[in-house]
């Protein structure tokens, strides 16, 4: 029976020409309004595939960085005349000397001010009151540049706003957006084509169970910036291959199945693809014992497919332990499936000889394990926060005992 490490070990070696050839494929135009970087649609976490520069310096003119007046610094210490304000969005004029002009935060400062004082320091001390009065006094130690925000301090024009391979941040969209940029080259999404087998999910009125698994694991695809399809077939042999070379079509970069690879009569994914180089393999994990891959040709061409088991729970496991590391470090994503060896609160019993993944909660800083072991518990698994690892080797885990646990939050 294979390892947890070894068969991690050969669905790396299976995606890795996908991921390498998703990098140094065409890449994609995008406005830079249809990005985003959350999970949804398969669009969040997106890469620029090629370096963005300032068409602009940032600031691109020297504006103020507070409400106040813009004046001279050699004005210092004088009473001077108010003039018409400079409200954000608008070219003021020069400001003529003896005078100073209300200015807002934002607003470009005039030609021949170079120092603006907050109205806090006036009298009424706020607009727009202040707007009413006919002179101020600039205070005595004002400085050439104080609270103006020069041009291109933040970037000069021609400076790099993003460097190839950047993930595509809040900072950096609004970076691009306020250097003018509205479209940028982004990395080519990899595309995972989800099957969920099974005559259960297209059965009639009472015998018909939802698809946990296709909206589960694409809704995870969208956390790593993965687009994704998904697809329902029914356990038919000539049914689910045509079905998938369809759905394949040349859209899909990796296939991902659920169910039809256990020892059963109908194991559709087994019975269709085994014969066409799928390995069907136990790990030595619970749940999701029974695992497969293989190249298999699809619509014409060689396509790699990974096959999970079709339990929910045993689905979202195999696809934290497998595939889950894999695409988040090929997206550049930090690891947030944090580690930790916490002390457990509770007994359990595990199959000595199998790497046990149990759904835990940390509280008090120990290990609670949520409902049972068994892989059709998705409610459970909704509610953890953690998933807890016992080894191989392990029958009975007592409290205090310490446990591996990884963050799902």
């Amino acid at each position: 029976m294979r390892t947890i490490g070894q068969h991690r070990d050969e669905i790396a070696a299976l995606v890795a020409p996908v991921l390498s050839a998703r990098r140094s494929a065409v890449p994609e135009a995008r406005d830079i309004d249809d990005l985003d970087t959350g999970a949804g649609g398969g669009r969040g976490h997106r890469v620029l595939a090629r370096a963005v520069v300032a068409p602009v310096p940032l600031p691109p003119f020297d504006n103020s960085q507070m409400d106040g007046f813009a004046v001279r610094a050699a004005d210092a210490g004088r009473v001077l005349r108010v003039v018409a304000p400079i409200p954000a969005g608008t070219m003021p004029p020069a400001l003529d000397p003896g005078t100073a002009a209300p200015i807002m935060t934002g607003a470009r400062i005039p030609l021949g001010a170079d120092a603006v004082f907050p109205v806090e320091a006036t009298d009424p001390g706020a607009f727009p009151a202040a707007l009413a009065l006919a002179e101020v006094r600039v205070p005595d130690d004002l400085a050439p540049g104080t609270f103006v925000r020069a041009t291109g301090t933040d970037l000069p024009s021609g400076g790099e706003l993003a460097p190839a391979g950047a993930a595509v941040t809040p900072a950096v969209l609004g970076t691009l957006a306020a250097a003018g940029v509205s479209t940028v080259d982004v990395v080519r999404q990899l595309r995972v084509l989800v099957v969920s087998t099974g005559s259960e999910l297209q059965g009639a009125g009472d015998a018909t169970i939802g698809d946990a698994n296709g909206i589960a694991l694409r809704a995870a695809l969208a956390e790593l910036g993965v687009a994704s399809r998904s697809v329902r077939v029914p356990d038919d042999e000539s049914t689910f291959v045509a079905a998938l070379d369809d759905a394949v079509g040349t859209w899909a970069d990796l296939v991902l199945t659920t169910g039809g690879i256990s020892a059963g009569a109908y194991e559709v994914v087994r019975q269709a693809l085994e014969p066409r180089g799928l390995a069907v393999t136990p790990v030595a994990m619970q749940p999701g014992g029974p695992q497969a891959f293989g190249t298999v040709e699809l619509a014409g061409r060689p396509v790699p497919v990974v096959s999970f088991p079709g339990n929910p729970v045993s689905a979202l496991v195999s696809f934290e332990v497998f595939l889950r590391p894999l695409l988040a470090a090929d997206a550049g994503i930090p690891d947030d499936r944090v580690a930790a060896v916490l002390p457990a609160a509770d007994t359990a019993t595990s199959p000595e000889g199998k790497h046990q993944v149990r759904r835990g909660r940390v509280e008090d800083g120990r290990v609670h394990f949520v409902g049972g072991p068994s892989s059709h518990l998705l409610a459970h698994y909704a509610t953890a926060t953690h998933l807890v690892h016992v080894p191989i080797g392990t029958a009975t885990v007592a409290p205090g005992d310490p446990l591996t646990v990884w963050s799902l939050r």
